[in-house]
């Protein structure tokens, strides 16, 4: 298998085989700043975020996953929504910190492990529903956040203000597709990272859930090409620094 950038020019193609694939990969993903925030989702090529087994796994590819790894290496934490956790389960990043997101402190079936040898484990609610959230998970060494609302949301500032607080400079938020467009529709996005897969789903899920009307302006700053046709767009969100 080959990863070709074809976006910027000159192309450049790599084995993902390679001894040095995986460096390779993350100069081509480096971030621009230590706070950075990214998005880094797969979708099919009609725009759903789910593969016919009712999960995002079914739509990646080996090459997908190494990339998802070098993103994650690169950042503090990794930012996930509770109901994409139930969904499809979450094993802490070896590195980096876990954060989960609950706007409701419902965290019933949430499939997450109490494995300290990796990541730390941060859980991310509205303010007075911390205890909730620490009776529900039951994991000692899990940190909860309380941050503000806006409304029956959090506050995608509060939550990226309280990540880096705690010292998470550089997120990566994988979802779903309502925290993603959340930070999206509140200007805290530097970066959205779409991996495409070749296949068409239906019905599928919304990759933007049609009940937020969202417009977001995107420059693409990178392409990369796998030889099983999956695509791999680096997009930059030029107002997110404006907005901040």
């Amino acid at each position: 298998m080959n990863l070709t950038r074809v976006v910027p020019a000159p192309v450049e193609s790599r084995p993902t085989d390679d001894p040095d694939f995986r460096d390779w990969v993350g100069e081509l993903y480096r971030a621009d700043r230590p706070d950075w925030l990214r998005l880094n989702l797969i979708a099919s090529v009609n725009g759903s975020a789910t593969g016919p087994d009712g999960t995002s796994e079914s739509l990646s590819n080996r090459t997908d996953r190494r990339i998802l790894g070098v993103m994650r290496d690169l950042s503090d934490v990794v930012l996930v929504g509770a109901s994409t956790v139930r969904a499809e389960g979450y094993v802490r990043p070896r590195r980096a910190a876990l954060a989960v997101v609950t706007r409701t402190g419902d965290l019933g079936g949430h499939r997450l492990d109490a494995d300290t040898s990796r990541g730390e484990l941060v859980l991310v609610c509205p303010r007075g529903l911390e205890e909730r959230v620490r009776r529900a998970v039951a994991i000692p060494d899990a940190r909860v956040l309380g941050v503000p609302t806006e409304g029956d949301d959090l506050s995608p500032r509060a939550m990226v203000d309280a990540l880096r607080g705690e010292g998470f400079a550089s997120i990566v938020c994988e979802g779903g597709p309502s925290l993603a467009t959340a930070l999206l529709s509140g200007g805290v996005v530097d970066e959205f990272c779409l991996s495409t897969s070749a296949t068409l789903v239906s019905p599928g899920l919304a990759l933007v859930p049609p009940e937020r009307e969202t417009e977001v302006a995107l420059s693409l700053r990178q392409l990369l090409v796998d030889d099983d046709g999956s695509l791999y767009a680096r997009w930059s969100v030029p107002a997110a620094r404006a907005r901040s």
